[in-house]
Parts: structure tokens; C-alpha cells; sequence
């Protein structure tokens, strides 16, 4: 029988790294979800995230607070502000750069409760 489930702040999955930080909410690995992955994204400013897909889910991405740019196929970039929604479908390399001057917060939510992550090589 599925039952609802809960997850507590405290024991959401948090992930410190040098440009900001990922906070995971929901997800199979934190056994409240079985069909997709549900998190937070804190970007510094002038920082931004490593070049990277998904090849096994597609990415809705959703600013709430800052401003960013975001590359995408090719190298094309497009600028960014809260209320602004992205999606990123399959294996397409993307990432996210922080051109505001305070942090740049985001939604993230993948079509797979197992997302996986591939570092891409940088043109740059």
C-alpha cells in the first residue's frame, strides 16, 4: 500500500561545494519518491556550476531568486530572473553562472526519483 510521505528539513540531503550548494528534497535515494527528484540549487554570485547532463531524466529548472545565465546547446546563453522556468530535456549539456549580486536560488525537479549527473568537458 503506498502511504504519504514526509521528510523533515534536517534530513534533507545537503551538498556544500565551492560555487554554493544543492539541497535535495525528495528522491528514491531519500525514500520519499519513486518517479522523480525534487531539490534546491544556491549559486554565489560570479559563480557557477560545472558543465553537466542528465541522461536519464529531463531538468525543470525554476529561479526564485537572483539572476543567472544559463548555457545551454551549443554554448548558447540565455539570461535568467526569478520567475523564469527552463527545460532541459535528455543528456543536453548545461550549466548555470550567477551575474547578480546576491545568491542566485533555484527549483530543480528531474522525471526520475535516480537522477543521474555526467560532468561535460568545457569548450572554455
Amino acid at each position: 500500500m503506498k502511504k504519504t510521505r514526509i521528510l523533515k528539513l534536517k534530513d534533507a540531503d545537503k551538498i556544500e561545494t565551492d560555487w554554493g550548494g544543492l539541497t535535495w528534497y525528495a528522491g528514491r535515494k531519500l525514500g520519499n519518491a519513486e518517479s522523480m527528484t525534487v531539490g534546491k540549487c544556491v549559486i554565489r554570485p560570479g559563480c557557477e556550476n560545472p558543465l553537466h547532463s542528465h541522461p536519464n531524466c529531463s531538468e525543470i529548472l525554476t529561479v526564485i531568486e537572483g539572476k543567472i545565465s544559463h548555457v545551454i546547446e551549443d554554448g548558447k546563453e540565455v539570461e535568467m530572473e526569478a520567475g523564469d522556468t527552463i527545460s532541459v530535456p535528455p543528456s543536453i549539456p548545461h550549466k548555470a553562472r550567477n551575474i547578480g549580486t546576491c545568491d542566485a536560488v533555484m527549483y530543480i525537479s528531474f522525471d526520475s526519483a535516480d537522477r543521474e549527473m555526467v560532468k561535460e568537458k568545457s569548450n572554455s
